[in-house]
């Protein structure tokens, strides 16, 4: 079930407050794992919390439907939220995120798109990240990577 699209058959467009996680996964050459979310757009994986979900749990979960990866464990590095996290969807929706930003370098698995949220997964070095990244995933890069 996902939890905001039942929220939405009560509140239509109305703004909601919309938590979740994004993990910023580095390799042994520092370089962080970003999907290509659709052609030429780039992200970090991640996404909403579930029902019944920590922040955490929201964050392996994700992790791993977007990836195929199994991470280890996290490192909180910061939670981002505000005005400035407000945004509106083509469809009218709006909502204010509130993000979790973890860190690890622990994961297993081969890398596997899953073809509905990543088309693609590539490690980048953070002071060389694609034109095509969300500035709210660029953002958080630097701050968190110290770019």
């Amino acid at each position: 079930m996902e939890y905001y699209k039942e929220l939405r058959k009560f509140v239509g467009h109305s703004p909601l407050i919309l938590p979740g996680s994004v993990v910023l996964i580095l390799n042994d050459n520092e370089e962080v794992l970003l999907q290509e979310r659709e052609l030429g757009v780039y992200g970090l994986p991640g996404g909403l919390m579930e029902l019944g979900e920590s922040l955490e749990d929201t964050a392996h979960r994700e992790v791993l439907e977007e990836t195929g990866l199994h991470i280890g464990e996290l490192t909180l590095c910061h939670v981002y939220s505000g005005p400035e996290y407000y945004m509106e969807n083509p469809n009218g929706d709006m909502f204010y995120s509130v993000t979790a930003v973890y860190k690890t370098k622990e994961y297993e698995g081969n890398l596997s798109p899953d073809g509905i949220e990543s088309r693609s997964l590539q490690f980048f070095q953070p002071n060389n990240l694609p034109d095509g990244i969300l500035s709210s995933y660029r953002t958080f890069i630097e701050n968190e990577l110290g770019v």
